[in-house]
């Protein structure tokens, strides 16, 4: 275990953790879009900015980095609020909100932190590019059915060839991990469809009761994956 300051306040972690996991576990509130604990954090959206202040040979140095990628270390001083810190959070807001106008969550960020609107063109999108959907896919449930295409203003987050993916097993992850909420989900009794990904796939139904509960591609997966025969997902959670 090492020990550090948050805003003053001295916590102990251990070495390598996320400073924003760290924060979050102590009370410290620093916004984000792309960090979530099941996946690798790489700094995508950079909402998490913090300053780190580290004293090497009797002089410190100051910087602003992201906090879900960066590790805790002993000794470092960590400030969660400054107006610099806050600056760049509001034009970072601002870039976001212009790319998708639409999203609430970027709304109430830019309400929260005054960030003015109409400096920067607005386009038609809806995702912001933080890749949780990929990881989510690729390293949780493993099926990696979506990957990043196209470079610069053309990069997209989406199926290879931009087509529904034979991959897809229509679990849901990908919509409940998007911190925009830009994919969507429908279902019915008989079929759930991943709008943004036009993947439609049949429902299993429940042998007890009758309610759809999963994708029957899903069941098949987690088959597979667990070793056991497709028989043992004939029943719903609250069933079995």
């Amino acid at each position: 275990m090492i020990e550090f300051t948050i805003d003053g306040k001295t916590v102990q972690a251990e070495r390598g953790e996320s400073l924003l996991k760290i924060a979050g576990e102590h009370g410290f509130r620093i916004p984000h879009l792309c960090y979530h604990e099941a996946v690798q954090a790489y700094g995508a959206c950079r909402l998490c900015l913090v300053e780190v202040t580290q004293t090497s040979h009797g002089r410190k140095r100051t910087k602003l980095t992201t906090s879900c990628n960066y590790p805790a270390m002993e000794g470092i001083e960590v400030v969660t609020q400054s107006e610099r810190i806050n600056r760049n959070r509001r034009m970072i807001i601002e870039l976001l909100l212009a790319r998708a106008p639409k999203s609430k969550r970027l709304q109430e960020l830019a309400a929260e932190y005054n960030v003015p609107t109409g400096r920067f063109k607005e386009s038609d999108h809806e995702c912001i590019l933080c890749g949780l959907c990929v990881q989510v896919c690729r390293d949780v449930v493993g099926v990696d059915a979506l990957g990043f295409t196209g470079r610069g203003v053309n990069k997209e987050a989406r199926p290879p060839f931009g087509e529904p993916s034979k991959e897809c097993i229509a679990c849901g992850a990908c919509v409940e991990a998007c911190p925009v909420d830009c994919i969507k989900m429908e279902e019915t009794h008989t079929l759930r469809t991943i709008v943004r990904w036009e993947r439609s796939l049949p429902m299993r139904v429940c042998e007890e009761c009758g309610y759809p509960f999963a994708p029957t591609f899903q069941l098949m997966h987690f088959a597979k994956k667990s070793g056991k025969p497709l028989s043992e997902f004939r029943l719903c959670p609250d069933c079995r």
